[in-house]
């Protein structure tokens, strides 16, 4: 398919500045592959979709502050630096994305916080946005790590016009969020809160968390026409063998096998065996789903409406097919549903 193909018009008004007051009160589209039928939901109401020996796959990455500000030696011009991946614990290298990037060169220092707590200098150009930096940091590691929560801000995407607030360090995450690596949560996974984790599990759903860290594998734009010549960048991915287990023994008794995210539904496909069963993986992924494609593990999807040209949008229309996708795009905006990473989600049976 091509990229044009994944266009459509989102109305700013429906791009989402904050989620729902109750993380489950989101409204829910519900989407019928069989039947091609839509209903309009609440969150919470995802029980009445599932029974007991159905799976819903989490994913239990944890967001960290990955936007800073520093200045640029001798200019004093302020670059912001986003947080991609550190690459080497013990010298403190990282990948990252700076911004302006015309200013910034190999052997540049960067200076963050306003008595110079921490110095870093770029090493190397990865892309024209990306730099390699490496911390100059005398201390220990755990206090780096707190020099950088002290600097660093909570990433919410530049498309929601308004300034960071305290509140956001615990919306921008999951409630079962528990290791940290990831730039982004996955959004869907927002919805869910306690009281209902805790009602799917007394309805006998299997609740089991795999590890895939959102990088800028699942944000970075499409650049070119051909969907086949776009390359993911990859992301670490964690399917442990009692999760695999589950996840198998479901998919036998023919029961709902359910990621939460898209970005779940690819670390499921990254690691299928010949006779359609998921293997425990520890590494990475690079995995790119777009239309046509036959999923091997996944049965259901919980995901949120995407920006226009995304790899997510793409991932959704692999899934519930491409025209009925768009059908519910449209009745999405016609009905006022609030999209991207703080809006509504929709349920793909």
């Amino acid at each position: 398919m091509k990229l044009t193909q994944f266009r459509y018009k989102l109305p700013q008004e429906l791009i989402a500045e904050y989620p729902n007051e109750n993380r489950d009160e989101c409204r829910m589209m519900v989407l019928n592959r069989k039947t091609k039928t839509i209903e309009h939901k609440i969150f919470k109401d995802v029980l009445e979709y599932f029974d007991e020996g159905d799976v819903m796959i989490l994913n239990n990455t944890r967001v960290f502050p990955a936007r800073m500000y520093g200045n640029k030696e001798k200019t004093g011009a302020k670059i912001e630096v986003f947080l991609l991946r550190e690459l080497n614990r013990e010298t403190l290298l990282w990948d990252v994305l700076v911004d302006p990037a015309r200013k910034i060169r190999i052997g540049n220092k960067l200076y963050f916080g306003e008595n110079d707590d921490l110095i870093a200098e770029v090493i190397d150009n990865t892309t024209s946005r990306g730099r390699t930096l490496r911390f100059l940091f005398d201390g220990g590691y755990e206090e780096f790590k707190r020099r950088i929560y002290n600097l660093g801000e909570t990433p919410i995407p530049r498309y929601i016009k308004r300034d960071v607030e305290p509140e956001d360090e615990f919306r921008f995450q999951t409630i079962f969020a528990k290791h940290e690596g990831a730039v982004a949560p996955p959004t869907s996974a927002m919805h869910f809160s306690r009281e209902l984790l805790k009602r799917l599990e007394i309805k006998g759903v299997h609740l089991p968390e795999i590890t895939m860290h959102l990088g800028l594998g699942t944000f970075r734009q499409v650049e070119v026409e051909d969907l086949t010549k776009h390359k993911m960048d990859s992301e670490q991915l964690i399917l442990p063998n009692d999760v695999v287990s589950i996840i198998n023994k479901a998919k036998d008794e023919k029961k709902k096998v359910c990621s939460v995210g898209t970005a779940t539904m690819r670390g499921l496909e990254t690691s299928v065996s010949t006779t359609g069963h998921l293997k425990e993986f520890n590494g990475w992924t690079n995995k790119f789903i777009f239309p046509p494609y036959d999923f091997q593990i996944s049965n259901s999807l919980i995901t949120n409406f995407h920006q226009p040209q995304s790899t997510l949008l793409m991932n959704v229309a692999a899934f519930a097919g491409y025209d009925f996708t768009f059908e519910a795009y449209r009745e999405a905006i016609k009905e006022g549903y609030q999209f991207l990473a703080y809006g509504d989600c929709m349920l793909i049976l």
